[in-house]
């Protein structure tokens, strides 16, 4: 299967419009992903077509989301979804994006090199660790998470970030709407209110994605 034809076919199918530049430094991305998974163990995906629609594509679910300008923060990158699709796709905004596991920033390191994606930064650490960096300093634009705690803890970690009308978008699967439901008044005690629901399927699996898009309306002093 050709793999780029098979990207540009899914973007098209979830009317995400992605330039054929992009759409080939993605396609690098995924193919160096998987050549260092056979020693690094990165990701559990192994398939390339799997990983396109999983990796890739569920990545760039976020794009209708994203700011024009300004920075974002992924919590939990892992390899580096969906910081680094989106840097590659949207070049202009500054990315920061956190993992505690030092094999995947060294990935991200290296792809990030490879691509010149000079407004990605990947940064090895605990969350909570961030606040003593230059990389935190005046907060964040959007901040997400894919597939990464639960969506309470997910927020409890990043609002400490959320720069001044921020928002913040958990990237959930079936269970995102469930979690969104049970956490109502934890949320509502930090002044946190879902603005948007999205639910969507990826083309191929059909599997089903949920991003939470939530903003905080005033600080809550400590």
């Amino acid at each position: 299967m050709d793999l780029l034809v098979e990207l540009r076919r899914q973007l098209s199918v979830l009317d995400l419009p992605v330039s054929e530049t992009a759409m080939g430094r993605l396609i690098w991305l995924q193919t160096e992903l998987l050549r260092w998974n056979r020693t690094h163990n990165l990701t559990a995906i192994t398939d390339p077509r799997e990983a396109l629609e999983k990796h890739l594509v569920d990545s760039l679910t976020l794009l209708p989301y994203l700011p024009d300008t300004g920075r974002i923060l992924d919590i939990g990158s892992g390899g580096g979804f969906p910081g680094l699709p989106v840097s590659i796709v949207r070049p202009e905004l500054d990315v920061v994006s956190v993992d505690a596991v030092e094999k995947k920033i060294a990935f991200q390191r290296h792809a990030s090199r490879r691509l010149g994606l000079t407004g990605f930064h990947p940064w090895h650490g605990r969350i909570e660790k961030l606040a003593a960096e230059s990389l935190s300093a005046g907060g964040f634009d959007l901040i997400v998470a894919r597939a990464f705690t639960s969506l309470s803890g997910f927020v409890e970690m990043a609002l400490p970030y959320l720069g001044e009308g921020g928002r913040l978008i958990a990237m959930k699967g079936p269970e995102g709407e469930r979690e969104l439901l049970e956490a109502g008044n934890w949320l509502s005690e930090r002044a946190v209110v879902c603005e948007q629901r999205v639910v969507l399927q990826l083309p191929v699996s059909k599997a089903r994605r949920c991003l939470l898009i939530l903003s905080q309306k005033h600080k809550i002093l400590q």
